[in-house]
């Protein structure tokens, strides 16, 4: 079995698939301290033999796949731009973010091409693949949490608000006009950004959302999401990892 690691800003997924079925998912806090546990708990319950991972966070890269090895006694893969088998048509493929290539991997897979990935994160991206399979950049905004603290953090008066449901574009109180900005303006703005993207690779692309509030924006668009996967990332390692030659079975 293949543990799949996605190492994000705020959480850490762990996917456990039996071939290519995701059997279990769990997620952690990247802050946590106590890493070693919770993968002994999966070393327990499952019969892992091979573990893939991609990180956004480099002082925890090789600190993980040190606990991935010890714990299942394997030599953990590490994805990068330069295992991706995927072409990236970029000046400096090395300084673009591994979780939006994996993303890229995984949709020239499932999905018809040309594509435009949507991940809803601590960050919000948006990339395009085209439909000669070739990843071609894309935009990054402050996600729904970030925009949330910034309003609190930056103002005097600004209360805490977290992420919710926005009744209406016309706030009535402070909080109300707050989840209206952050929860509409990131919608308005995805979609403004999938229209540009359409309008320069000059045809239409289907649309994949991911991540963790990417349910909660499409809500306020009026171009919905084609497909939302939230297992989008773990699967992209799944299928980067298999296609770099290793034995993985």
């Amino acid at each position: 079995m293949l543990l799949a690691i996605d190492i994000g800003n705020t959480n850490i997924t762990l996917g456990v698939f039996d071939g290519d079925c995701l059997i279990n998912k769990s997620r952690i806090k990247t802050e946590c301290a106590d890493y070693k546990s919770q993968l002994q708990a999966l070393c327990r319950t499952y019969a892992i033999d091979a573990c893939a991972i991609v990180s956004v966070v480099d002082e925890l890269t090789q600190s993980f796949k040190g606990l991935c090895d010890s714990v299942f006694g394997v030599n953990s893969f590490i994805f990068n731009y330069s295992n991706a088998n995927l072409k990236i048509a970029l000046p400096n493929p090395e300084k673009v973010g591994a979780d939006r290539l994996v993303d890229a991997c995984a949709v020239i897979e499932k999905y018809q091409l040309p594509v435009i990935i949507v991940d809803v994160g601590t960050a919000i991206t948006v990339d395009v693949v085209s439909k000669d399979k070739e990843f071609l950049g894309g935009a990054i905004m402050p996600g729904v949490n970030l925009q949330f603290q910034a309003l609190n953090q930056y103002t005097s008066k600004l209360p805490v608000v977290h992420a919710g449901i926005s009744n209406a574009a016309i706030g009535k109180n402070t909080e109300s006009a707050m989840l209206s900005g952050v929860m509409r303006g990131i919608a308005g703005a995805v979609e403004g950004l999938i229209k540009q993207c359409e309008f320069e690779i000059g045809e239409n692309a289907a649309v994949i959302a991911t991540g963790g509030q990417c349910s909660m924006i499409t809500e306020y668009m009026g171009r919905k999401f084609d497909y939302i996967n939230p297992d989008l990332t773990l699967d992209g390692l799944r299928l980067a990892y298999s296609n770099s030659h290793v034995n993985l079975y």
